[in-house]
């Protein structure tokens, strides 16, 4: 019994600890003597119009305790949006722009989602695209920001103002160095998403292929 009952407590310790660390960027919003280093990290991410690169992303069901795991590729093109090629554990390749989604599977089939009812998905895509693309003023525009760090070594922290982003993400942490190395997603409903990016690369342009997947047939 007493094994059992220190094995619980640690649980909970360690459950705390990882609340509290999960939050710890939360104290710190953006202030005047922060925001130097909060510009020049984003300004640096910006240098590169294309970013391709791993990812791994497990999603956690919160009321049922339970994380779905799948990975594959990204690419994320300054002008045209990004695209999440699932490799595992089934394939599929979705390509997000500023207006549009094209959901592709094997076999070259595409499916072109409407804007409508799927808003969610194009602000979140428009979020992403704002940092990778340096543009700061629209994460000021529409989130509290959190910043600590510094160029090195930093992590940020999103509390949306827009209604259509709140609705779906509570809040949104990225962290990184020269690059976004994870971005957590918290949802109203207490699930959460987090993407872990990994083997960035950057090409100087898109093959052919790659551009195809942001063509809307």
């Amino acid at each position: 019994m007493r094994i059992a009952a220190v094995f619980f407590a640690l649980l909970f310790i360690f459950a705390e600890w990882a609340h509290a660390h999960e939050e710890t960027v939360f104290r710190h919003p953006l202030r005047p003597q922060t925001e130097s280093a909060f510009r020049t990290t984003f300004q640096r991410i910006a240098e590169h119009q294309f970013i391709r690169g791993n990812f791994e992303q497990e999603r956690t069901l919160g009321r049922l305790n339970r994380s779905l795991r799948s990975s594959g590729n990204f690419i994320i093109a300054a002008q045209l949006g990004m695209v999440w090629d699932t490799v595992n554990p089934f394939p599929s390749t979705l390509a997000l722009g500023s207006d549009f989604l094209i959901q592709s599977r094997p076999g070259g089939q595409k499916t072109v989602l409407s804007a409508q009812g799927n808003e969610t998905f194009l602000r979140m895509a428009d979020v992403i695209s704002a940092v990778f693309s340096g543009s700061v003023q629209r994460l000021v525009d529409n989130f509290e920001i959190y910043f600590s760090g510094n160029t090195a070594s930093w992590e940020l922290g999103l509390i949306p103002l827009d209604g259509t982003i709140n609705a779906f993400a509570e809040r949104i942490i990225m962290g990184g160095d020269t690059v976004i190395r994870y971005i957590q997603l918290f949802e109203q409903s207490g699930d959460s998403i987090t993407y872990t990016l990994s083997n960035h690369s950057f090409p100087r342009e898109l093959t052919h292929a790659e551009q195809q997947l942001f063509s809307i047939p």
